[in-house]
């Protein structure tokens, strides 16, 4: 029995039946009034950020009337639309929502969990996000120049497993949790995030997660000879807080290099300048 607003009768029998093998077909349809239709209007940014690019390759195919770009897009409008979970979705109507999709309704809640647990493989979405990550360099390499690093807690409420407590700046409580070590560029857009269940520090997750990945991922980064020639020059620069402050971390970071496998010594890695060093004239007066 096929449930509310289910027009598209033919394509979800082939679909049971195994029968349509590029799932459900997109057709928009002219209508007078579609609800929460505004998220179209971000459809174009959705896709210039690669919100649909290689997913199958990474997230894999999906069987069925719906696709992995159904989800995906689905997601995407629930985010945009304040839709914080699957059972939120519930409360509007999938005939509605199905035509932001171009088709005759949105997946029921149980289908559409059973969807993204399919999708959500911890390795192949690992795998996606840092092909995004490495595609926005790519595309704004200026923005990859400069880089900004903080970490944030990101409090457990659940009660399947004990994570390790720590201090929530924001409540002033000490709560369990998992840190998430955000790379921005310099308007805050985020490049990545080293998510850390058990939180060895800034200084740790610095040297050996986050470095030797920019490293590898920046675009145009200056050759070794280039930066010989030029003293002032570095491959790129990190902006991060108090700590991360370490001389000796300093001083061990700034011989590293990184190939596919190790790290080796080169100068000119990372570019320190003190207060003391810096001209009067390069001050301004309030």
């Amino acid at each position: 029995m096929l449930g509310t607003a289910c027009t598209r009768v033919e394509e979800r029998i082939q679909a049971a039946l195994g029968e349509q093998e590029k799932g459900a077909s997109i057709e928009f349809e002219s209508c007078l009034d579609v609800p929460k239709g505004g998220v179209l209007c971000a459809l174009p940014a959705l896709l210039g950020n690669g919100l649909l690019n290689d997913i199958e390759r990474h997230l894999g195919k999906l069987t069925g009337y719906y696709q992995t770009f159904h989800i995906l897009l689905l997601l995407a409008f629930m985010g945009l639309c304040r839709i914080k979970n699957a059972e939120q979705l519930r409360e509007h109507a999938p005939g509605e929502f199905g035509k932001l999709l171009g088709l005759d309704r949105a997946p029921e809640v149980r289908c559409l969990r059973s969807k993204v647990k399919g999708l959500a493989e911890p390795k192949s979405v690992e795998s996606w996000a840092a092909d995004l990550s490495r595609q926005w360099m790519e595309n704004e390499p200026e923005a990859a120049g400069t880089l900004y690093i903080d970490g944030h807690v990101r409090v457990y409420h659940g009660h399947l497993t004990k994570l390790p407590k720590r201090h929530v700046s924001r409540e002033k409580l000490c709560l369990r949790g998992i840190t998430d070590y955000w790379v921005n560029d310099g308007t805050g857009r985020p490049f990545f995030v080293v998510e850390k269940t058990v939180d060895p520090g800034l200084l740790k997750t610095l040297e050996e997660d986050i470095v030797p990945r920019l490293l590898k991922d920046i675009p145009n980064q200056p050759s070794a000879q280039a930066l010989q020639q030029n003293k002032q020059a570095c491959r790129f620069i990190l902006v991060f807080d108090r700590e991360g402050y370490s001389p000796a971390f300093f001083r061990k970071i700034r011989h590293l290099d990184s190939d596919e496998t190790n790290l080796r010594p080169f100068p000119n890695f990372l570019r320190m300048k003190s207060a003391h060093k810096l001209s009067a004239d390069r001050f301004l007066d309030n």
